[in-house]
């Protein structure tokens, strides 16, 4: 019986990497209570797409194919394997820490579940988001539903214009959100804020 090539054994072992972020993309969200939240938009992508990348790499008769369109298949993959791979960890480690869902309709007026970080103040609950995204479900002034640490509740939405808002918000997510940290040390966040981010007060529903 001959031994696997090396190409062959590499393929393997990136598959079965790519495979496990696959699934710890899905797999994360068990950890919070209440109802199961389904993946969507760019961590659905990068959960699939990082579980096919593994399947095709880790698949006993692709690790066998030899020459011809199966190294270069191999090698579109493994180029394309980083990428989806960095993807899949940050849709997974952003669900590590707390995770809250405010629920709010879309432009089309179709419910839409809002995954966001939260940080406590003065009594209220902050979130932060583009300008457009709050725009979107016309968040400001609106009477929503927010699911935290399992338990449903009613609030009230104010958008701040207030800068040093902005500001405060994310230096309390910073303190409190090891990936926010990690984030803003490689670049994939600055260090504040900004300039399209608005930063939403939640508030009990009097």
């Amino acid at each position: 019986m001959s031994r696997p090539q090396p190409l062959a054994r590499t393929a393997q072992a990136v598959g079965w990497l790519m495979l496990a972020a696959g699934v710890s993309v899905f797999a994360i969200r068990l950890r919070h209570a209440g109802p199961y939240a389904f993946p969507e938009q760019g961590n659905l992508r990068a959960g699939v797409l990082a579980l096919l990348i593994g399947i095709a790499l880790a698949a006993p008769g692709v690790a066998r194919a030899a020459g011809g369109t199966g190294v270069l298949a191999r090698r579109l993959l493994f180029a394309a394997a980083p990428i989806v791979l960095f993807f899949a960890l940050y849709a997974t480690l952003a669900e590590v820490e707390e995770v809250v869902v405010l629920r709010a309709t879309d432009a089309r007026g179709a419910p839409a579940n809002l995954r966001l970080w939260i940080a406590d103040h003065e009594g209220a609950a902050w979130v932060s988001m583009p300008r457009s995204k709050a725009e979107r479900h016309s968040l400001d002034g609106a009477r929503l539903e927010l699911l935290r640490a399992g338990r449903t509740s009613c609030v009230m939405a104010t958008l701040s214009t207030d800068p040093a808002d902005n500001e405060r918000t994310f230096r309390l997510r910073d303190e409190k959100y090891a990936i926010q940290r990690l984030g803003r040390r490689i670049g994939l966040f600055g260090d504040g804020p900004s300039a399209d981010t608005v930063t939403l007060r939640l508030d009990p529903c009097p």
